[in-house]
């Protein structure tokens, strides 16, 4: 990040490493996987490389980390800060980061969801699309809306007060595809149903920050650079 928003909070979105049904496709929701051995080698990765001391993820600086109640994710935090450098007071599990209720589509890949909402004459030439059709016997597009609506709130809360501080606010979110991603609608102010396609990997990381330093000016952090020693230490003055 450049000198000038080096100060400018940042919400750090980890996704949980590889499960089972992660690596087929197929929707996980409610049900409780836990991390595959290869899952828990990829957090370890990220965390090696992108947690600690003048890293991307910098414990110093992180004032909150949000969690899942989904052991995958519960275990992909811990993974994350291995060292105990985030303390137990600053970690939260929340509901309001559970992966999305996909209810009667639990478990299934998406064309056999595709393949029974045909057979209950649901879409006719319309294709399903979880964005804007939600679940059946799940959650819809709203109620997700709704609970993440409620979250960005306290994390605004939380960081505006930084905004033209030195004083670091960064957010730590670790959950899940769907929801992660239905995050990062919400941050930018747009409705689920907006066509913005986009990618995160089983223990992956994206970054979500402030244009202008300005807490009205949501933005998505697509690259950053990494400012100098010499920089840092003008920044940490």
């Amino acid at each position: 990040m450049s000198t000038k928003d080096a100060t400018t909070p940042r919400v750090f979105l980890c996704r949980h490493g590889e499960t089972e049904w992660s690596r087929s496709g197929r929707y996980t929701g409610t049900t409780d996987l836990p991390l595959l051995p290869s899952g828990e080698a990829q957090v370890l990765s990220t965390s090696r490389i992108l947690v600690g001391p003048r890293k991307l993820i910098d414990p110093s600086k992180i004032v909150k980390v949000w969690v899942s109640p989904r052991k995958r994710a519960v275990r992909t935090a811990l993974l994350l800060f291995t060292k105990g450098d985030v303390g137990g007071e600053m970690m939260e599990v929340t509901d309001g980061l559970a992966e999305w209720d996909y209810g009667d589509y639990e478990g299934l890949l998406t064309e056999e969801i595709k393949e029974k909402r045909k057979g209950e004459g649901r879409d006719g030439e319309r294709r399903w699309d979880i964005w804007r059709d939600g679940c059946v016997g799940g959650e819809s597009p709203q109620q997700v809306t709704t609970r993440l609506d409620t979250l960005i709130a306290k994390i605004r809360d939380l960081q505006a007060p930084h905004m033209r501080t030195y004083k670091p606010a960064d957010v730590v979110l670790v959950a899940h595809g769907h929801i992660l991603r239905a995050f990062t609608k919400r941050w930018l102010g747009y409705p689920l149903e907006f066509p913005l396609s986009m990618m995160l990997e089983p223990g992956g990381v994206g970054i979500l920050s402030y244009q202008h330093n300005n807490i009205e000016e949501p933005a998505f952090l697509l690259g950053m650079g990494f400012p100098s020693e010499t920089e840092e230490q003008e920044v940490e003055k």
